[in-house]
Order: C-alpha cells, then sequence, then structure tokens
C-alpha cells in the first residue's frame, strides 16, 4: 500500500483548506486510517480516526467542530476539510493507514498499533498566518 498525500499550503487564520490522500496498491488491506500533524518542536499528534466504512469518525479536542475526516472508498481517498484555520494549526501533516488484522479501532483512536502493520503518507505542510 502507498499513500500519496495533496493539499497542502498557506492560508490566512479563518481560512479552509483540505487535504487528500490517495492509496494505491492493495488497498483492500487497508483498516482504519487517520490524519496525524506534528508542529515544530512539538511532538506528533493525532487528528481525526475514521474506520474502514466510514461510519466512525473521531478527532482530537483541538480540532473539534472544524475539521471532518471522510474517506470514499471507491476512489481510494480520505480526505481532511479543516475550517477556520488557526495559527497554532500550523504543521506538517500526513495521513495514515492502518492494516487489517493489526489492531481493533478502539485502539487505533489511542495510537496503539504494530508499527510494522501500518502505512504513512509523505508529509504535506499547512501554514497558517494571522
Amino acid at each position: 500500500v502507498q499513500l500519496v498525500e495533496s493539499g497542502g499550503g498557506l492560508v490566512q487564520a479563518g481560512g479552509s483548506l483540505r487535504l487528500s490522500c490517495a492509496a494505491s496498491g492493495s488497498t483492500f488491506s487497508i483498516n482504519a486510517m487517520g490524519w496525524y500533524r506534528q508542529a515544530p518542536g512539538k511532538q506528533r499528534e493525532l487528528v481525526a480516526t475514521i474506520t474502514s466504512g466510514g461510519g466512525i469518525t473521531n478527532y482530537a479536542d483541538s480540532v473539534k467542530g472544524r475539521f471532518t475526516i471522510s474517506r470514499d472508498n471507491a476512489k481510494k481517498t480520505m480526505y481532511l476539510q479543516m475550517n477556520s484555520l488557526k495559527p497554532e494549526d500550523t504543521a506538517e501533516y500526513y495521513c495514515n493507514a492502518d492494516l487489517i488484522h493489526n489492531t481493533t479501532y478502539s485502539d487505533y483512536v489511542r495510537d496503539i498499533r504494530r508499527r510494522d502493520r501500518e502505512v504513512w503518507s509523505q508529509s504535506t505542510l499547512v501554514t497558517v498566518s494571522t
């Protein structure tokens, strides 16, 4: 499985961006997916997660009500719609895919899984200016 992310860029505070994460390869093996971010000098943060069918989503408190995660399995693509962006949302963003038989969704949300059974995209930079 390979993940290719797109959609980052520079936006003013209060603006919106949409990130996309396109999967290829053995996509049938993808289970839950999520978005992470890492700001300079800070630890990686799990931003949002979504189940394989897209019916359940979870968000970090810092983005609840502003960000929306979704996935279109027919298009093999996951999205992160980011609204009301704040300067503190500035970070490198990554998408992640958990492969089947690795972990439960509840553990995935808690960032608990075997690291050899997950796939990462390259990062995309989101910069929110004041």
